[in-house]
């Protein structure tokens, strides 16, 4: 897959493709689906699959201060696309001057002049241009102005069952980046991943802490995260740890986020301990795939309970990652 930054130096002979346009952020079933259709799309016309996304995301341009949790990082977003099969996942720095360019501008200067779009597969609810003005119909109605068809996909999802189960109303669940940051914050991890097709990933470098956990016989590893990482809700989760120096090596690891209450913390933490491996992971580079929340956050009466309480929350983690 070949990997742009801005569409000012195309490839010599460039041609017409199939483009599919968004922000893509968690890259989640719905985003797929898109994706798989601009593949099969562009090969069932022998032409290139390209992936149109936006850096930094459009919020923190249009109102700065408002960027939402990021799901995934620029580079994790696209190895996810690359595993689609699409040709070419082209990144447009998304500027003030392009956050103010009217859609029937965006179109003919993006779309039509750069790429030379043959189809644009878009969701039902795709937005585009200038305070969001276009829509699906408007973007139709200049594909037959400038020469490309509109492909608007069905938006995926999954249908409540019947009934009520505590508060969640009977209905539908649309599957987005907004959903997921939303079962993410809840700590509602085993949602996410049914939404993502996979489990959430928080990345981030490994870092020194306090100590604690290697007095206490759990070392851990602290994760610096990346300013807007979606960290999930404080508690305790069973996870899988990898090293981006052995991405194929996947280790089970008790992960805790909080403020360690019972030792008085203020600061937020993200804090691993990698099942059976007393290895110092200090500036690597980590990533762990959260799989299910095993509590919340408790402060305890003295270091013994909580020791006790750690040693359970590891046996629960073997148990949910079917590890020895």
């Amino acid at each position: 897959m070949q990997r742009w930054r801005g569409l000012t130096d195309l490839p010599g002979g460039w041609g017409r493709c199939v483009v599919t346009i968004g922000v893509f952020d968690g890259v989640h079933r719905g985003h797929q689906a898109l994706i798989r259709r601009t593949v099969e799309v562009a090969r069932a016309r022998g032409l290139p699959s390209v992936v149109l996304t936006f850096d930094p995301h459009p919020s923190e341009v249009v109102r700065p201060g408002s960027h939402p949790a990021q799901l995934t990082t620029l580079r994790r977003k696209a190895d996810l696309v690359e595993q689609l099969g699409v040709d070419v996942f082209a990144v447009l720095p998304f500027t003030p001057e392009l956050s103010r360019l009217p859609a029937h501008d965006f179109a003919h200067e993006v779309l039509v002049d750069k790429l030379h779009a043959a189809v644009v597969v878009v969701g039902r609810n795709f937005r585009f241009g200038h305070k969001a003005a276009g829509d699906v119909e408007l973007l139709r109605k200049l594909g037959e102005r400038f020469g490309f068809v509109v492909d608007a996909a069905q938006l995926q999802g999954r249908t409540l069952p019947d009934g009520t189960t505590g508060d969640q109303p009977v209905g539908e669940i649309t599957f987005s980046s907004t959903y997921v940051r939303s079962c993410i914050d809840a700590g509602d991890v085993a949602a996410a991943a049914e939404a993502l097709g996979r489990p959430h990933r928080l990345e981030g470098i490994v870092v020194r802490g306090e100590g604690r956990g290697r007095a206490l016989g759990y070392p851990t590893a602290n994760l610096s995260t990346p300013r807007f990482a979606a960290v999930p809700a404080d508690g305790v989760y069973a996870c899988w740890f990898t090293r981006a120096t052995a991405p194929d090596q996947r280790l089970p690891a008790a992960v805790s986020v909080g403020t360690n209450p019972t030792f008085s913390g203020r600061e937020r933490t993200v804090e691993a301990y990698v099942l059976d491996l007393d290895e110092d992971f200090y500036g690597q580079h980590v990533a762990l795939d959260f799989v299910h929340r095993l509590r919340g956050q408790i402060r305890f009466a003295d270091p013994g309970e909580l020791v006790d309480r750690i040693a359970d929350d590891v046996a629960r983690t073997r148990a949910t990652l079917g590890v020895d």
